[in-house]
């Protein structure tokens, strides 16, 4: 098949979206399929897999996000693109300008199109003090999941979710986690030489973008319970974000190794101990999957991944939402006894170990290989009653 990708976040960019779409498009590719990729220019190249061909439309700097880009709408360039090179099906992965003009010009060619619910905007508008505009943003995630023919998502909490805003086409594509790449065994007594700590010292853990939508208050607060019971105790910071200056600024013990990807991302995790992870506004939060597989327990709140992967007391701690005392004390109870943070290791990646990338790429092309062939059932019986 030929397989169209409308997405307005992509490696070199490194966030959740961006690596699960490039997942995608080279799983598709792998399987021997054309992928017609479509994204923002950007000031990296990225040399992609054999199979997929890319098309790098304008784009513009993320207000408060530097190093990410949002597409500007496109749709005379896809219309005459796909018309020449007519895709079998599309996926568009993100909400943004790009996308809906993609989903029009999709719809205006009469391709059937999926599109992905990745990352809850309606939400972010709180955390940067315009929370009156969560009406109009949740109405124009309504306006755009209904042009697809389906939308994927995670979980099942999610496909209710979009079934309550009003999107009844929610299908599910489960997430799954490189568990050769995140294991315990890259764990790195150098790399926490560097943090110095020894091997019996335990190290918090956070990866993600620093912004304030992830509820970072709440993270500094429980590694200063932490440390008041283990004071030699260790934070380490992976990523970057519009949030991350202040932060370091106010906390100046903590230790921020930037952005980082492949095995030395892997090595982070696995060299750390625990992974509290505070955020709220996730969709699903593939660094959770990433910690269990690596061998960290993970405290985290009832949602997306944490929902789906975590089993309270088992390979961590499961919190109900908002309840910030909770999690505080799980975190601190972690911390404090090393043998029940091997235990609970041992058990985080036993319980992720069985995850295949293999099986969600056969899951994601059996739902675009439908789609195209509903479509040309549908063109077949319109032309037949013409």
């Amino acid at each position: 098949m030929r397989i169209g990708i409308v997405s307005e976040t992509y490696p070199p960019e490194i966030n959740g979206v961006a690596l699960t779409v490039h997942s995608l498009a080279a799983g598709l590719a792998s399987q021997g399929h054309t992928v017609d990729l479509i994204r923002p220019r950007q000031q990296q190249p990225f040399n992609d897999e054999p199979g997929i061909v890319a098309l790098e439309v304008r784009g513009a700097s993320l207000p408060r996000y530097p190093g990410l880009r949002f597409g500007l709408p496109a749709g005379g360039t896809l219309r005459e693109r796909w018309k020449r090179l007519r895709p079998d099906a599309i996926y568009v992965a993100t909400e943004g300008p790009l996308g809906w003009s993609a989903v029009r010009a999709a719809k205006h060619l009469g391709i059937p199109t999926a599109t992905g619910f990745h990352t809850r905007f309606d939400t972010y508008a709180d955390h940067y003090g315009i929370g009156f505009l969560t009406p109009v943003v949740r109405n124009y995630l309504r306006r755009f999941h209904r042009r697809a023919a389906a939308t994927l998502v995670p979980t099942d909490a999610l496909a209710q979710e979009l079934s309550a805003l009003g999107v009844e086409t929610a299908r599910l594509l489960r997430r799954a986690v490189d568990t050769q790449l995140f294991h315990p065994r890259h764990r790195l007594a150098s790399l926490r030489e560097r943090w110095g700590v020894d091997g019996n010292t335990p190290v918090v853990l956070y990866v993600g973008r620093i912004a304030p939508e992830k509820n970072l208050d709440l993270a500094v607060r429980s590694f200063r319970a932490i440390q008041r019971h283990v004071p030699n105790a260790r934070y380490v910071w992976v990523g970057d974000g519009p949030a991350r200056a202040a932060l370091q600024a106010a906390n100046a013990d903590f230790i921020f190794a930037g952005m980082q990807r492949g095995e030395s991302l892997a090595q982070h995790y696995a060299s750390a101990d625990l992974f509290p992870f505070p955020s709220l506004s996730e969709t699903f939060g593939n660094v959770i999957l990433e910690a269990l597989a690596s061998g960290l327990p993970v405290v985290a709140y009832k949602e997306g991944a944490a929902r789906e992967h975590l089993r309270n007391g088992h390979n961590g701690y499961c919190i109900s939402p908002g309840d910030e005392k909770a999690f505080i004390e799980s975190a601190t109870t972690l911390a404090c006894n090393a043998s029940l943070i091997r235990h609970m290791g041992r058990a985080a990646h036993a319980s992720i170990a069985n995850l295949s990338p293999d099986a969600v790429i056969r899951e994601f092309e059996h739902l675009l290989r439908e789609l195209a062939e509903e479509n040309v059932h549908e063109r077949d019986a319109a032309a037949a009653h013409a």
